[in-house]
């Protein structure tokens, strides 16, 4: 009888073994466009942030050249990578021959060869946000402690040198920093403070990269969030308000005053800036309506004065839903824009040319949300 048993249990172990399929990679996918050969820029990567606490951060890329769109790349390229591109990709960026992207709730920075898209190194920040980069250092910052935790300590800039990607020192900012820009061998830092309304940060953060000190916070207001340079030695930096009384706004600092210079009085969710035209949208949410208010625009930074110039013309924004990602290729003047949809579900890329006219569109991942171009 009990060597009757064990011939049972082994051949059930033997099936059960045989039947059970190895956990693959999700497929990439890959579309047809049109090439565009003498493209100056080869193309660009484009990381869907995935929704929180579903693991679904995917990359993608569009080759100019050879007018081809690859869906989720990563995990067939690095198919050991436990977990694939990880929880929330929160930004990426080209720096040499590498391509960095930050994962935020998976607390780490991949590090990637930017030709074939093969892991190099990880580099661990807990709760790590957005990326820059200056004289062979990256520069990261990081809300630390546990998503959405109020009494979460105050975020830290790390730098990290590029040659040996290790960690090299850290400096405490405000509460929950977001983006970052270099300006005159300086790092200024927008601090938000979101894990603890109504007790919302304010300031800009001035780090000076030589001493990596902080020598100052720059007063704003409440709940920042964006934080792009111009060639003039401006800041433009975002509010996003409380989403009840206080408004969305957009801010204009000058770096040689570190001092507030002029505020726009309109919501600005997102903005990429090319040449003198900076390209924004707003997804301004209230609590008292329950919805989104979405408006589109451009202005101009050496001017500082809004344009009355739309960069979409042909009615295609009143098909986006939710618009979450924007960029500019600075070559052709193509405006491209994701739309996350529900969040939950494929989003969409579309191309605008210079006059507004959609070009193309193309399934992506899911919230489709950050671009870094390849030289």
């Amino acid at each position: 009888m009990t060597t009757r048993l064990y011939l049972i249990l082994f051949l059930g172990l033997l099936l059960s073994s045989s039947c059970r399929k190895e956990t693959k990679p999700i497929p990439s996918e890959t579309f047809q466009l049109t090439p565009d050969p003498n493209s100056v820029v080869k193309g660009f990567y484009l990381v869907n942030e995935g929704n929180m606490n579903m693991n679904k951060a995917s990359l993608d890329y569009l080759d100019f050249r050879k007018g081809t769109y690859r869906k989720n790349i990563y995990g067939e390229i690095n198919p050991d990578v436990v977990r694939g591109l990880g929880d929330v990709g929160n930004d990426i960026a080209v720096y040499g021959s590498k391509l960095y992207v930050v994962v935020n709730v998976s607390n780490k920075v991949e590090v990637l060869d930017v030709k074939t898209c093969k892991r190099i190194a990880q580099i661990n920040i807990i709760n790590c946000r957005y990326i820059t980069f200056n004289n062979s250092k990256a520069y990261v910052s990081a809300y630390l402690g546990q998503v959405g935790d109020p009494g979460a300590p105050n975020g830290i800039v790390a730098r990290i040198d590029t040659a040996t990607l290790k960690e090299e020192t850290r400096v405490d900012v405000g509460r929950q920093p977001e983006e970052m820009a270099i300006v005159n061998n300086k790092l200024y830092v927008a601090n938000s403070g979101g894990y603890s309304p109504p007790n919302y940060e304010r300031t800009v953060s001035v780090i000076d990269l030589a001493s990596f000190k902080v020598t100052g916070n720059i007063d704003v207001a409440i709940n920042l969030h964006r934080l792009k340079a111009d060639k003039y030695g401006d800041l433009y930096v975002t509010s996003r308000g409380d989403y009840y009384d206080i408004p969305s706004k957009l801010f204009v600092i000058d770096t040689k005053t570190e001092k507030v210079k002029k505020t726009f009085n309109i919501g600005v969710s997102n903005l990429t800036i090319d040449d003198d035209i900076a390209y924004y949208y707003s997804t301004e949410f209230s609590y008292h309506s329950g919805g989104n208010t979405i408006t589109y625009g451009t202005l101009n930074v050496k001017a500082e004065v809004l344009l009355n110039k739309p960069f979409i013309t042909d009615g295609t924004d009143k098909k986006i839903m939710i618009p979450y990602g924007i960029a500019v290729n600075p070559y052709t003047k193509d405006v491209f824009v994701t739309d996350a949809k529900d969040y939950v579900s494929p989003g969409t890329l579309h191309c605008f040319d210079p006059s507004g006219k959609r070009k193309y569109s193309v399934t992506t991942g899911d919230i489709p949300a950050h671009f870094a171009f390849v030289y």
